[in-house]
C-alpha cells in the first residue's frame, strides 16, 4: 500500500511539474510571438534565424554547465545519445517548418489568432501518435479533433481570400509542432537531454535559414537588434520549457494548460498592439480551448 501510495504522489508529482513547465513555456512563447511581431518588415527567416541563434547559445551554456559537473561523461558516451538520431532529425525538421510557418502567420495575422492556430498541436499529435509511438486514439480522441478543427475553420474563415494563406500556414505551424512534440515525447522515452534537443533544433533551424542571411540580409535597427534577442531569449525559455514539460508527463495529461499562451498573447494584442479578435475567431477559441479542457477533465476522471 505504501509503495502504491509513493509512487502515485511520484505521478502526481511529475505532472505538477510538467503542468508548470507548460504554462512558463506559454508565458515564453507568447512573448516571442509578440517581439517577433515588434520586430518589424523584416524578412520571416531572418527573425526565425535569430530566434534560434540566440536559444542555441543558451543551450550550449547549459551543456557546458552540465559537462562541469560530469554529467554528460557519468550518463553518455556521446553528443546525441545512441538511438535518438532518428528521432532528433525528424524533431528538427518539423520542429523548423513548423516555426517558419508560424513566423510567417503572425506577421501577418492577430498574434491571439496565430498563436491559436498554433495550439492545434495537441490535435495533430493525438493523430501523429498512431505511427510514431503506436497510439491508439480513443473515440473521445477522434472526437475532439474534428470539432477542433471545425473550431479552426473559424479563425481561417476561408472565404477571406487575403487572410487564408497566412491561415494556412498558420495551420501548418499548428502541425509541425505538434509533429515535433510527438518526437520530444518519444526522445524523453528514451532518455535523451533536454539542452540536447534544444540545441540540436536550435542549430538545425540556424543552418536551414543561413542562407537568408548570406544572400538577401536585410539591415537592421538597434530597436530591431533588441526585440529579436528578446524574442530568442523567449523562445529559449518556452523550448526548454515545452521540452521539459514532455519528459514529465504525455502530452494528453498536460497539454491543455498550453492554451494559456492564446489568452497571454491575446493579452499582449489588446494592451500593446490594439489587437481585438472578431467574433467569429473568438468563437473558435472557445470550441477549441473547450474541447481540450473538456477532453482533459475525462481523461483525468477516467484516471482517477
Amino acid at each position: 500500500m505504501n509503495k502504491k501510495a509513493s509512487q502515485l504522489n511520484l505521478l502526481r508529482s511529475d505532472h505538477t511539474k510538467g503542468i508548470l513547465c507548460v504554462i512558463v513555456a506559454a508565458f515564453g512563447f507568447s512573448l516571442m510571438t509578440f517581439f517577433v511581431r515588434q520586430s518589424g518588415d523584416l524578412p520571416t527567416l531572418q527573425k526565425a534565424f535569430f530566434r534560434n541563434a540566440f536559444a542555441a547559445v543558451i543551450a550550449v551554456g547549459t551543456l557546458i554547465a552540465g559537462a562541469r559537473k560530469g554529467e554528460a561523461k557519468r550518463e553518455y558516451s556521446s553528443f546525441i545519445k545512441p538511438g535518438c538520431g532518428k528521432e532528433i532529425f525528424f524533431r528538427c525538421l518539423f520542429g523548423t517548418s513548423g516555426m517558419i510557418a508560424n513566423f510567417y502567420a503572425v506577421d501577418h495575422l492577430g498574434i491571439a489568432d496565430a498563436n491559436m492556430l498554433n495550439k492545434l498541436s495537441p490535435f495533430f499529435a493525438i493523430l501523429l501518435s498512431i505511427p510514431i509511438l503506436k497510439e491508439k486514439p480513443s473515440r473521445l480522441d477522434w472526437a475532439s479533433v474534428l470539432i477542433a478543427f471545425f473550431g479552426a475553420l473559424l479563425i481561417i474563415r476561408p472565404g477571406t481570400n487575403l487572410q487564408l494563406v497566412p491561415a494556412l500556414l498558420g495551420l501548418y505551424g499548428g502541425f509541425g509542432a505538434g509533429t515535433a512534440y510527438v518526437f520530444v515525447r518519444a526522445l524523453g522515452r528514451k532518455g535523451e537531454r533536454t539542452p540536447v534537443i534544444v540545441l540540436c533544433f536550435s542549430l538545425f533551424s540556424c543552418l536551414v535559414t543561413l542562407p537568408q542571411l548570406i544572400f538577401a540580409f536585410h539591415p537592421m535597427t538597434g530597436q530591431q537588434w533588441l526585440f529579436l534577442c528578446l524574442a530568442g531569449i523567449f523562445a529559449a525559455l518556452g523550448q526548454f520549457g515545452i521540452t521539459t514539460a514532455y519528459k514529465y508527463a504525455p502530452a494528453k495529461d498536460i497539454s491543455v494548460f498550453d492554451y494559456t499562451q492564446v489568452v497571454f498573447a491575446a493579452l499582449l494584442g489588446i494592451l500593446f498592439l490594439g489587437e481585438t479578435p472578431v467574433p467569429l475567431s473568438i468563437a473558435g477559441y472557445v470550441i477549441i480551448i473547450g474541447t481540450a479542457f473538456y477532453r482533459w477533465h475525462i481523461i483525468k476522471t477516467t484516471v482517477k
